[in-house]
């Protein structure tokens, strides 16, 4: 989609997976670390949806499937807050992995959102 911002976005949501099933292994909550580390990766997600929104609504860009990207497109900048508040609201040891699978399911669409932007570029 954006060639970098769509690497950083892989390596993010790996670090973040990486952090969650450690801190699952070692038996400990998320905590403060976990926040950073979600929050830094929607972040980029963030920015990434702001610049595919600004080109599909303003740049000209037509998708043939462009309800199913924009549809992505807000799953992807949504799993994330949703799986941090799931892993932060009861803090047990499996917050780590509720973590990490949300990291997963969001590299998971950026990835579908690749392939959506690719068939219509």
């Amino acid at each position: 989609m954006f060639g970098w911002l769509e690497i950083v976005a892989y390596v993010a949501a790996a670090v973040v997976a990486v952090h969650g099933i450690v801190a699952t292994v070692r038996g400990r909550a998320p905590d403060k670390t976990h926040r950073w580390a979600v929050g830094a990766f929607e972040a980029v997600l963030v920015v990434q949806a702001l610049i595919a929104a600004g080109r599909v609504f303003f740049g000209g860009v037509t998708l043939p499937e462009q309800t199913t990207f924009l549809i992505y497109l807000l799953v992807s900048v949504c799993v994330m807050p949703i799986a941090l508040q799931f892993a932060t609201a009861e803090p047990t040891r499996w917050g780590g992995t509720v973590i990490a699978v949300g990291a997963v399911g969001t590299a998971v669409a950026v990835w579908r959102l690749h392939g959506l932007w690719v068939a219509g570029v």
